[in-house]
């Protein structure tokens, strides 16, 4: 046999080997269809689950492509499928999304996103799911007016704020800890 017939074989074995290794992520048990995650088997730095875990996401971006959906705001399916997984109650996880910027466009309903950009908006199914599992999303007001968003056109449950500015303070002034990727 020839040594280029053996090549393929090779190559096969090589790709394939590190992919048998590799977990899949899996979302759930809170955000069934969003925020994949894998499984930390004995990690080094234990997660304390007996805290209380109150996080605010500060959103400031969307992805170019409008038909994408927003990674900043899956995050935060991410953070609760992740700490459920890893056994904190559900009842100890409080998140707040914060969102503001180019991200307020994310924040409109169906018939105003296909209005703009001729699709329905990617990021509604996920921002429904969010708020039905008690996440609190604030809208600022301030990015609304000035991205010709009328208040009318947000997803029923996003809380409208004066600001992001106003909505950040507030919420770590309750307890709840910045993260800003």
């Amino acid at each position: 046999m020839k040594r280029h017939t053996f090549l393929p074989l090779i190559l096969a074995l090589i790709f394939s080997v590190p992919m048998a290794w590799a977990q899949q992520a899996k979302a759930g048990p809170v955000i069934k269809n969003y925020g994949k995650v894998h499984s930390i088997t004995n990690p080094d730095f234990k997660t304390n689950t007996s805290l209380e875990f109150k996080v605010v996401f500060d959103v400031t971006t969307s992805p170019d492509n409008k038909e994408e959906l927003n990674k900043s705001i899956e995050t935060a399916a991410r953070f609760l499928n992740m700490h459920a997984q890893a056994g904190v109650p559900v009842s100890q996880l409080s998140v707040a999304m914060v969102v503001h910027g180019s991200g307020t466009l994310n924040m409109i309903d169906n018939k105003a996103y296909e209005k703009r950009y001729g699709i329905q908006n990617p990021n509604e199914p996920l921002i429904r799911e969010l708020l039905e599992h008690g996440v609190q999303i604030i809208q600022c007001g301030q990015s609304i007016y000035s991205r010709g968003v009328a208040r009318e056109e947000l997803i029923p449950g996003v809380q409208l704020a004066l600001s992001a500015m106003t909505a950040l303070i507030q919420l770590q002034g309750d307890g709840y800890r910045l993260i800003k990727f």
